[in-house]
């Protein structure tokens, strides 16, 4: 089996190289189609963002625009207020320096104040409608912010108008500057580059608010004259400057203006109230050297209020105008944003969709296609070959299954190319297990015919040593009679390495002892093998032969490799339901790498190939095991191995009942069987043991023994000299020297002396006594009397060979051959013969010339195993 050093190992596997994700060729595949799938459509969101982001802007512009636009229409009311009160308290400013009594105090807080209360309610909705456009663009911001800080020092300067102590520019500066901040707070609003018409639609309203503006400041600088009754020094001057910007503004409107708005201002001068407030204005201006008229202050007043008024409602129009022009554009810029982001989602999921639905169904199919090629290399094509490295009988074509994948594409021609691979695969597989049949066949028919020639050989040799008288010889035809049955082992291992069994059959139990005895009388070294039995198992019969296959094939290892002059101990004991047998060597011993390949090997047996017949020992005993469910296991001993053998439950049976036993093997019942076994107590008991000379089992009498079997001479016969008793051998008790067969009464002649045959298995296996129809090992000698029906008597007297330490009678193995195999007839007496003494003394000088070898050879002390009930055999 091969316990020496480890076997050669062939150079490691190249390391698998890992794994890198910044080389491209090792990406997965799903990694892959992710990769060319999201690049682009990272690349167009990027160029989609872009454009959208504009879009959104612009959007964002103009929904600005359109609500600052919107916001206008407070602005324009605001500054209408402002306006209002600018006026009025510039005439009642005028009044009070010019009479400042406490009355017209009163008198004039009590006409400012319902203005003022108008222009705080103003104020108060532009703040509520400009809360919105907290976040609006920061040019905006500060406008308003510059148009609330004016209106504060407006709500300042109120307390200032009734005492009059200020002067009219003072008071009135700051009224200017607040109107003129929230006409730039209107003028603010800007959609951007691009959107010339609605730049021109704030310049309309703005513009005409700047002329409304001029002519509010000129009702305020005639109402003033009028209450005090006198123009300041630079009236004049100032009303002309006001005249002059009114007059640019008014063509800047108009230029600006479309051409339905300049109808309606044209509409708007025409009227009645208009044309009576210009018509006023009018008489102040200057002709000559004449002095501007003075108006009459409540009428300027009731007429330029109707003047304004007009101005207001045709500006309210125009940004009504406007803001509908900013709602449109406004709207119309969402939509089209709109429109534009929902086409570029929907572009986008479009090829987001088609790209998954590619990617899925490529990666589908190459999951498929990897399953398929997994369960082939997996599971389908191992089982097909482990099916077909049992099978006996010849096989027909085995189908392939078909592509899981019936595309067109290269991925389908793929996995055609994978069936291709698999159908080659298995039909070389179906060649390689016929041509594995054949060759086991040739295995089969070569081991036949080799045991058949191995059995010839074998009953030659037995011929040959029957006839054979020297003891060289004899000993040489022994060693050939050894080595025929190792090579009748090997022709044994070779059915087991083709999946045949043994042509040896048992069908009745065995004892586990004399299981183990027939391994030892196998191997070569026998003589080393010690056997401890603590335990009476028997072996169910159909096991015998390859259990003592196995067991050979352990002994034979031990013994190969440990060295000569040390023992095997082979120790049986209980194990539970089943036996643990564990033999001990002090051998070589294994190194761990190999005791765990070689339990490998032992707990799944492997296929037969080269490495099988390179170390057979192993392979037959790993498949024998298997075979009957037999667990062998290696472990390092102390100095060698310990390999445990558990034989289960199933494998064990009672002990056969007497009288039941198969027949005994023709070469077991030669005529010198029944000597051997009167002479077998005694010769065991005085084995040869290096270092001193056996006592000649031949010069001691046998109690109560007769020359045939323990039976007594008849009547008016001379009783003769007993025959003496000659060794027997340790293992199949055979008698190791001649013995004389009595001869007949008459005239004396020599009788052909039968010589021993050598241990083999069936001999340590063949039970004494008794036979059952049918049994027994296969022999070409034919059916026994047993077989035909016929059953031998036993014998009269039992033959006993002492007593044990407890008094008790030793029964002698194989000591009733002599009754077995005798005729069944009439007794007759035995005719006995006085030993010849030439032939006594040829015996024993070869005899003591063998003892002289075996201490000449050093030899160590050798015991006798022992059976189940502890005796020795």
């Amino acid at each position: 089996m091969g316990a020496g050093p480890d076997p050669v190992r062939g150079a490691a596997p190249p390391p698998h190289r890992r794994r890198s994700g910044f080389r491209l060729r090792d990406w997965r595949l799903s990694t892959k189609l992710a990769t060319v799938l999201v690049i682009p459509s990272v690349a167009f969101l990027v160029l989609a963002g872009v454009q959208t982001r504009g879009l959104v802007g612009q959007t964002t512009t103009l929904s600005d625009f359109a609500e600052q636009v919107g916001i206008g229409r407070q602005i324009t009311a605001v500054v209408d207020r402002l306006q209002q009160e600018r006026d009025r308290s510039a005439g009642e400013l005028a009044a009070l320096r010019r009479s400042g009594t406490g009355a017209d105090r009163d008198a004039a807080v009590a006409a400012l104040r319902p203005l003022q209360e108008a222009t705080d309610r103003a104020v108060d909705e532009l703040r509520t409608a400009a809360e919105p456009l907290a976040d609006a663009d920061a040019a905006w911001r500060v406008s308003y912010s510059e148009a609330l800080e004016a209106y504060d020092q407006v709500v300042n300067i109120r307390a200032a108008v009734p005492p009059a102590v200020l002067s009219g520019d003072t008071v009135l500066g700051n009224y200017h500057r607040a109107v003129a901040a929230l006409l730039n707070l209107l003028a603010e609003p800007s959609p951007g580059d691009g959107e010339r018409a609605l730049t021109e639609a704030v310049l309309r309203y703005v513009q005409l608010a700047r002329v409304k503006e001029l002519s509010s400041r000129i009702r305020a600088e005639l109402y003033a004259a009028a209450r005090a009754g006198r123009y300041e020094p630079d009236a004049q001057v100032t009303l002309s400057d006001l005249r002059a910007q009114q007059l640019t503004a008014l063509g800047a409107f108009r230029v600006a203006a479309t051409a339905d708005q300049i109808r309606r201002y044209d509409r708007t001068s025409v009227d009645p109230a208009f044309v009576t407030a210009t018509r006023l204005e009018e008489l102040t201006l200057p002709t000559g050297e004449a002095t501007p008229a003075l108006l009459s202050a409540p009428q300027w007043w009731a007429a330029t209020e109707q003047r304004q008024e007009l101005f207001r409602q045709l500006e309210s129009e125009i940004v009504d105008d406007a803001v509908g022009r900013a709602d449109d554009a406004s709207a119309r810029q969402l939509r089209e944003t709109l429109l534009v982001a929902g086409g570029i989602v929907a572009v986008l999921l479009v090829a987001v969709l088609i790209s998954l639905l590619v990617g899925r169904s490529v990666a589908r199919a190459m999951r498929q296609l990897r399953g398929q090629a997994l369960r082939i290399a997996q599971v389908e094509l191992p089982m097909t070959l482990e099916r077909l490295r049992v099978v006996d009988r010849p096989v027909n074509r085995i189908d392939v299954p078909p592509a899981v994948i019936d595309s067109q594409d290269e991925l389908g021609e793929l996995a055609e190319a994978f069936v291709a691979v698999h159908r080659s695969a298995v039909d070389v597989a179906v060649e390689q297990a016929m041509m594995r049949r054949n060759v086991n066949a040739m295995f089969v028919n070569l081991a036949r015919r080799s045991q058949v020639l191995v059995e010839r050989q074998l009953e030659l040799l037995d011929d040959l040593e029957r006839e054979e008288s020297d003891p060289d010889q004899l000993e040489n035809l022994f060693k050939l009679d050894h080595l025929a049955a190792r090579m009748r082992r090997n022709d044994e291992s070779l059915l087991v390495l083709a999946g045949s069994e043994s042509t040896r059959r048992w069908n009745r139990p065995v004892g586990l002892g004399a299981v183990l005895l027939a391994a030892s009388a196998e191997i070569e070294q026998y003589q080393r093998v010690r056997h401890e039995n603590r335990a009476a198992l028997h072996v169910v019969g159909h096991a015998v032969g390859d259990l003592v296959h196995l067991f050979a094939e352990l002994l034979e290892n031990a013994t190969a490799f440990s060295r000569p002059d040390t023992a095997v101990r082979v120790v049986v004991g209980p194990d539970g339901p089943g036996a643990l047998v564990e033999i001990v060597d002090q051998g070589l011993g294994m190194s761990q790498a190999a005791l765990a390949e070689a339990n490998a090997v032992l707990a799944a047996p492997p296929a037969a190939d080269v490495s099988a017949s390179e170390r057979m020992g192993l392979f037959v005993v790993s498949h024998l095991g298997a075979r009957h469910g037999v667990r062998v296991r290696l472990r390092a001993g102390r100095e060698g191995l310990v390999t445990q053998v558990r034989i289960p439950g199933h494998l064990l049976a009672e002990a056969p009942a007497p009288g039941l036993d198969p027949p005994v093997p023709a070469r077991m019942l030669a005529g010198q069987a029944a000597a051997a076994s009167r002479a077998l107590g005694a010769a065991t008991a005085e084995l040869p043991v290096a270092g001193r000379h056996p006592v000649s089992p031949l010069l001691r009498p046998q109690p109560g023994s007769s020359p045939h079997s323990g039976q007594s001479p008849q009547p008016g016969q001379s009783p003769q000299s007993p025959q003496p008793a000659l060794p027997v051998s340790p293992l199949t008790g055979r008698p190791l020297g001649d013995v004389a067969e009595p001869a007949p009464a008459g005239p004396p002649r020599v009788a052909p002396r039968p010589r021993p045959v050598p241990g083999r298995a069936e001999d340590v296996l063949a039970p004494a006594v008794g036979t059952v129809a049918g049994g027994g090992w296969f022999t070409r000698q034919g059916p026994t009397s047993s077989v035909l029906g016929v059953t031998p008597a036993p014998a009269r007297t039992p033959v006993t060979g002492g007593t044990n330490e407890r008094g008790l009678p030793v029964r002698v193995p194989m000591a009733q051959l002599a009754a077995v195999s005798s005729p069944a007839g009439p007794d007759r007496a035995a005719v006995r013969h006085e030993p010849d003494p030439e032939a006594v003394g040829g015996m024993l000088s070869r005899f003591y010339g063998g003892v002289r070898r075996a201490e000449a050879e050093e030899t160590t002390e050798m015991y006798l195993p022992r059976d189940e009930g502890g005796r020795r055999q």
